[in-house]
């Protein structure tokens, strides 16, 4: 790091510190040649490759403008919007790689958004899992109904369970 100031190719880290949202870390830095302060701050760099082969940061906005479309006239807030883009950043994180295929980050929308508001999902998934006819959203209609079914049957289960747990009197 070059002090801005001399342009000494050399500094000391006096101070770190994490950012607000942990994804970065703030450091006030001096310079040993000319003796002045300043800050850096430095994150993880997380890189988007688009089908095109151009690779560009990662964006929060980009998500929430690409789910914002599939959102509309659906009961979804901004801030609702916000968390989502947030779980996915933290999820395409988790995978330890620094470059992902623009592809993967629609596929890790899916599971959030499909949290969020199922026509949403509905609607940014026939765009991601390139749906062709009417039989693919039936089929995935079809899915979500028989998984709303499963959850109903285990929410009963774990119901009766605990009231099995219960002490007779």
């Amino acid at each position: 790091m070059f002090c801005p100031f001399c342009r000494h190719p050399d500094s000391r880290v006096i101070d770190s510190r994490t950012s607000d949202d942990g994804l970065s870390i703030r450091r006030r830095r001096q310079c040993p040649e000319c003796g002045r302060r300043f800050s850096t701050t430095e994150t993880a760099s997380l890189n988007i490759v688009k089908r095109s082969g151009v690779v560009e940061p990662f964006s929060r906005d980009k998500v929430v403008t690409g789910v914002r479309k599939a959102c509309q006239g659906r009961p979804v807030t901004d801030s609702d919007l916000a968390l989502l883009a947030q779980r996915v950043e933290e999820t395409i994180r988790q995978t330890g790689a620094s470059q992902v295929a623009a592809n993967d980050v629609g596929l890790a929308i899916l599971p959030p958004l499909r949290e969020l508001d199922e026509v949403a999902y509905l609607r940014f998934a026939s765009v991601y899992r390139a749906f062709d006819s009417l039989e693919d959203f039936e089929s995935a209609i079809d899915q979500l109904r028989s998984e709303h079914r499963e959850s109903l049957r285990s929410d009963a289960s774990d119901a009766s369970d605990a009231s099995d747990d219960e002490p007779e009197l």
